[in-house]
């Protein structure tokens, strides 16, 4: 099995280690933002490489651009080679009017080729299909060769999974959003991987979506999100002893209420070093308001196989060895909102789950904002997380980001603030911070270059962000030294 989710001992050589920084703009070798959205991520053994497929995207082309093709030596440092598959005018089902979403690709031993497989549709969502494209090369280019009912049933959103015990090839999908159609299914290969055998599970009215399966020497673990479109929600996991079930009763596989850090499932990664196996869940952090920039959570999992229980960990800065299979969380410094200075009307307002009991808010605009002092740099590019909470839920829902937990009501998704270093207003940093909730505080990162030295200052302030000018509440930030 030339593809699949599985690292053996075979990587021979690691490139020099670099940082996961989830929620962050992660740049290829280029300089250009990676943009392989819904992907998938496989290891090829006749390249010794991680290969990353995923939906290509561009502001007015956010639906048929085709499938963008990466590959990494550490998971971490991405060179983008084009469209694995590109669309074409006129096509009948992989033309730019056309839906190409969650491509996953796996290598066919009886074919001695590379499949790709996704799901196929027209702008409606009428088709329900999974298409079929094939390369002799694991970075293609892919030539089209069908797009199907799986078993005559209609087939949403995509995954797939290799069991690397016994090699066989699997498709997940949902049926659809109608309401006979609420179930997602989990279907074995024939031995080309040319088409779907036979039904092994189906995951009956969960109502369920972007599934992908992590695999244990003991256990199968599935993960799925719940259909709320580019909202994020709470991911559920499953757990078995075969694949075929039972399952278990769903479960939540991050803290309540931080809606999967924002992030929704789809792909997961298992790395067998020669020191530990780790496992990764891969996730997307949709923006609707600009789906060509949404970002990617890639996040450390943590199985307990005596206690039945698997969960997502978060960390603003890990590093993995992918020949090791170890990976440790980066400490950073933190500078909390107690400390920091309020101006304008901006103010520091009692808040109980807050780090120092305080949590700074009214951040709004150039005149009222918030600094961060004392900060210490080291003259190099520094990631720095921003923890906020932004409670767009607590809004009316007849007005624009009002509340989704009220009737009529809406979903803001994000609040935008601007960034500062030194008060060189010239070099002004974007801050996206995704809806959190009431008391939840998350994260997001920002790479930037703090000069040498103890006495840098950050300035936070607010950005228009489709309704308003107001960034989100601050609790602390947190300075990682360089790479």
């Amino acid at each position: 099995m030339l593809v699949s989710s599985l690292l053996g001992l075979s990587l021979a050589v690691v490139a020099q280690s670099k940082y996961i920084v989830p929620g962050a703009r992660w740049r290829d070798t280029d300089g250009e933002l990676v943009n392989a959205h819904a992907g998938g991520v496989v290891f090829d053994d006749k390249t010794e490489k991680f290969w990353w497929f995923g939906e290509y995207k561009i502001e007015g082309q956010e639906e048929g651009g085709g499938v963008s093709v990466y590959s990494s030596d550490d998971l971490a440092t991405w060179k983008a080679h084009g469209l694995a598959l590109e669309p074409i005018e006129g096509h009948d089902y992989i033309s730019k009017e056309h839906i190409i979403q969650r491509p996953k690709v796996v290598y066919s031993e009886e074919a001695d080729q590379y499949h790709m497989w996704w799901h196929a549709d027209n702008s409606s969502y009428g088709w329900l299909l999974q298409g079929l494209a094939t390369s002799n090369n694991v970075s293609g280019p892919y030539s089209f060769v069908d797009a199907t009912a799986p078993l005559g049933n209609w087939s949403q959103d995509f995954g797939m999974f290799t069991d690397y015990k016994d090699h066989k090839t699997y498709a997940l999908y949902s049926n659809g959003d109608r309401k006979e159609g609420r179930d997602v299914y989990l279907t074995r290969y024939n031995d080309n991987i040319t088409a779907l055998d036979e039904v092994v599970h189906r995951f009956d009215k969960y109502d369920l979506e972007a599934p992908t399966i992590i695999q244990t020497d003991r256990s199968y673990w599935a993960l799925m999100s719940h259909k709320t479109g580019y909202r994020p929600n709470n991911v559920v996991g499953f757990r078995a002893d075969l694949l075929s079930g039972p399952w278990s009763q769903p479960f939540i596989v991050t803290p309540l209420n931080t809606r999967s850090f924002n992030s929704q499932s789809g792909n997961s990664l298992r790395i067998k070093g020669s020191k530990k196996t780790t496992y990764l869940y891969l996730g997307d952090q949709w923006d609707s308001n600009s789906l060509w920039e949404s970002r990617y959570i890639w996040l450390p999992v943590e199985i307990d196989e005596k206690k039945n229980s698997l969960e997502v960990v978060w960390h603003d800065v890990y590093d993995l060895n992918v020949k090791t299979g170890e990976w440790k969380p980066i400490k950073g410094k933190t500078y909390s909102a107690k400390k920091a200075k309020t101006n304008g009307d901006a103010f520091k307002q009692e808040a109980n789950f807050a780090t120092d009991g305080v949590i700074l808010t009214g951040i709004y605009g150039n005149d009222s904002t918030v600094t961060f002092e004392g900060i210490e740099g080291t003259g190099k590019p520094q990631w720095v997380s921003f923890y906020y909470q932004n409670t767009d839920d607590m809004g009316f829902g007849d007005q624009p980001g009002g509340s989704p937990d009220r009737i009529g009501g809406s979903w803001q998704l994000r609040r935008i603030s601007s960034v500062v270093v030194n008060g060189k207003t010239e070099n002004v940093e974007t801050l996206y911070q995704r809806d959190t909730h009431k008391g939840i505080i998350l994260s997001t990162p920002l790479q930037l270059t703090l000069q040498k030295g103890k006495k840098n200052t950050i300035t936070v302030g607010g950005l228009y962000n489709g309704f308003d000018y107001k960034g989100a509440d601050l609790d602390r930030i947190v300075v990682y030294p360089p790479e």
